[in-house]
């Protein structure tokens, strides 16, 4: 059994020697914060920024964090260094790779901007605008599917709505039949990574433990249905303009070749379940906030019809929707899809007076930094008008990030806003959901801010 972090270069001397001393959280003894951050993580690391400020440290067993909670810090790290003195952390980089390979999410720094400029024009306005149609148009044949005060489980419908739109818009396919069986495998998969961060000894992954081999059969699903995907693309040779299609024509500027299959896989798979994992959640998130504030509900139901008069949108119709996306920024504030990021430190690095030494883990929570009461006044109310245009402007840069920022700033963040502003003004305009009581709502902080359990709602249709 091994430790996910090698200690060697990391000790008690971050912060001291050579600089200010980082305010320390205490801890036990060699497991440190281990109990309390897998116990409720959300709720510790507010608790750091409570009790440490601006940046504070603590331990996982062997693992030191040093949080940052500054906009100001989040520059100097993710912005203005992050390739020169940063790397992905190695916990994410050991237990993300056996998913995600050498994808854009867990690349290593030398490679990644290469990878991006591969990836990124498939992800410029002018490409996302064209796949507006049948984000609307799967979102209304969703709707008409639900009964009248029937009660769905709001995450799994846009879990399934989600995954449809990025298997057509991303890979050309139809996935519908597929969606059920690939959200249980992601379940399990994050389910595994979140238990592997937490814990302070790692089993190889090829040790058959039941975990492992619900693990390994998960992502096997996963794998069958992208190269299935592959193999029908390279087959079947027409002209298409999917994000796959131009994977495949894509040549490896370092070798001068084509991807091979599990570059390609590598890419596809990332793209493929951050695609919908993460704007699903944010949908389920949204609908949960409005089921809580009426008024605001009601202003955005009549936003939609006033703008819509009942036909389905286009996207030429989202800048007539300001409230709506004024709504779903909010929701993002208070559930960010992906709650923290971390770096590793791979050459000693001075922020403002802090001796940040090799190999130290920095963190920083988009949960926690979106809840910091001087930038969002009473930061726990659901408030829409934080986003109206003057408020917005006067936000200080790097106090909102659902997407993260910087090098490695989600290359699919205009994808997702614009897919889930449309989704939420399309499903807005036919129903209204209505919150069953009596449900204990928590949210469960995977890779991805999801609810545990799900959430139930009941569905009433609209009048046309």
């Amino acid at each position: 059994m091994t430790t996910s972090f090698d200690t060697s270069k990391t000790n008690d001397k971050v912060g001291v020697t050579g600089g200010k001393k980082i305010p320390s959280l205490p801890g036990l003894p060699i497991l440190g914060n281990l109990l309390d951050a897998g116990r409720d993580r959300l709720g510790f690391l507010m608790r750091v920024s409570r009790e440490c400020g601006d940046i504070g440290q603590f331990r996982v067993g062997p693992r030191r964090i040093v949080m940052l909670n500054s906009p100001h810090y989040v520059q100097a790290v993710l912005v203005d260094n992050d390739y020169a003195f940063f790397e992905k952390s190695p916990v994410l980089r050991q237990y993300l790779r056996p998913v995600f390979g050498n994808g854009l999410l867990s690349i290593d720094s030398q490679f990644h901007k290469q990878r991006r400029k591969l990836l990124a024009p498939s992800f410029q306005p002018r490409c996302i605008a064209a796949y507006a149609e049948v984000m609307a148009d799967y979102a209304e044949q969703l709707q008409q599917i639900w009964m009248e005060e029937q009660t769905v489980n709001v995450a799994d419908e846009m879990m399934r709505l989600t995954f449809r739109v990025v298997g057509k818009t991303l890979f050309d396919a139809d996935l519908l039949n597929e969606a059920h069986e690939v959200g249980e495998a992601l379940l399990t998969i994050l389910r595994y990574n979140n238990a592997e961060l937490n814990s302070f000894f790692h089993l190889p992954h090829h040790w058959p433990t039941p975990r492992n081999r619900r693990f390994q059969k998960a992502l096997a699903r996963l794998d069958a249905i992208i190269y299935r995907l592959i193999e029908e693309r390279r087959t079947i040779r027409r002209e298409r303009t999917d994000l796959l299609s131009l994977l495949l024509q894509a040549r490896d500027e370092e070798g001068g070749g084509a991807l091979s299959d599990q570059e390609v896989r590598d890419e596809a798979i990332t793209l493929f379940l951050a695609g919908y994992e993460t704007t699903a959640n944010a949908l389920t998130w949204t609908w949960y906030l409005l089921t809580q504030h009426p008024e605001i509900y009601m202003r955005l139901r009549a936003e939609v019809d006033r703008v819509l008069a009942g036909r389905t949108p286009t996207a030429a119709d989202l800048p007539q929707l300001p409230y709506t996306l004024q709504v779903f920024k909010e929701a993002m504030r208070l559930y960010p899809p992906v709650h923290s990021i971390s770096r590793q430190v791979v050459r000693p690095f001075d922020l403002e007076g802090y001796h940040l030494p090799r190999g130290v883990i920095v963190a920083v929570s988009f949960y926690v930094l979106h809840r910091r009461p001087d930038y969002f006044p009473d930061p726990g109310r659901f408030d829409p008008e934080r986003f109206a245009p003057q408020a917005e402007k006067n936000l200080p840069r790097y106090a909102y990030l659902p997407f993260s920022i910087g090098p490695r700033l989600c290359i699919g963040n205009h994808f997702a806003m614009m897919e889930g502003h449309l989704l939420l003004v399309t499903l807005a305009q036919r129903v209204t959901f209505k919150l069953v009581s009596g449900q204990k709502i928590v949210p469960e902080p995977l890779i991805t801010l999801r609810p545990r359990d799900g959430i139930q709602m009941v569905v009433q249709r609209r009048e046309p």
